[in-house]
């Protein structure tokens, strides 16, 4: 099983630009320490530069250093944060979405935990699915197929997730039907 969360920032920063028309200046905080982070940031860097998105970055790879680099990224204006897919911060939900919010910073990321546990949005694979999946290849090896012959796989379905909550805290209004009418779930 595979993702494309490499690719995901670039629709992450789009559904922001859709949220925040006006959106100049982006932020990114990246975990120094997950060795996909500046590929992501270059496509992210060259997407942005296509919309008239200036990224400005900012780095946590610890706990202590989350609000540091938020706060960071308020200073630089930010009107905005994407956050990188990373299994620290997926770990860091609850604490990374208070801190958006005390910042009043709207921010994205991959799992949808985080726009529950009240960042502003998510955007990604349903991780229930890459388990599903999964589930499905283990059954094929234990009837005997060879692991080397299974293809990879990619998701095949995303998920939008806005909290309406957060959303009216940081007073934005959030157009509905939200991205092409395509919205999978709608939080309040």
């Amino acid at each position: 099983m595979t993702d494309t969360v490499a690719d995901l920032s670039l629709k992450q920063l789009e559904l922001l630009k859709g949220i925040l028309p006006r959106l100049s200046r982006v932020g990114v905080l990246l975990n120094p320490d997950n060795m996909s982070h500046p590929a992501q940031l270059t496509r992210l860097v060259l997407a942005g530069q296509k919309m008239g998105v200036q990224v400005v970055l900012a780095e946590a790879g610890t706990v202590t250093q989350i609000e540091p680099g938020f706060a960071l990224l308020a200073r630089e204006r930010a009107h905005a944060v994407v956050l990188f897919g990373d299994t620290f911060f997926a770990q860091q939900v609850h604490g990374i979405a208070n801190v958006a919010l005390k910042h009043r910073l709207s921010s994205v990321f991959i799992l949808q935990d985080y726009a529950d546990a009240g960042g502003l949005m998510s955007f990604g694979a349903p991780i229930i699915d890459n388990f599903r999946r999964a589930a499905t290849y283990v059954d094929k090896i234990v009837k005997g197929a060879a692991p080397a012959q299974l293809p990879f796989e990619q998701p095949t379905r995303y998920s939008l997730v806005i909290n309406a909550k957060t959303a009216k805290t940081l007073g934005l209004t959030i157009p509905h039907p939200f991205w092409d009418g395509r919205i999978a779930l709608w939080s309040s």
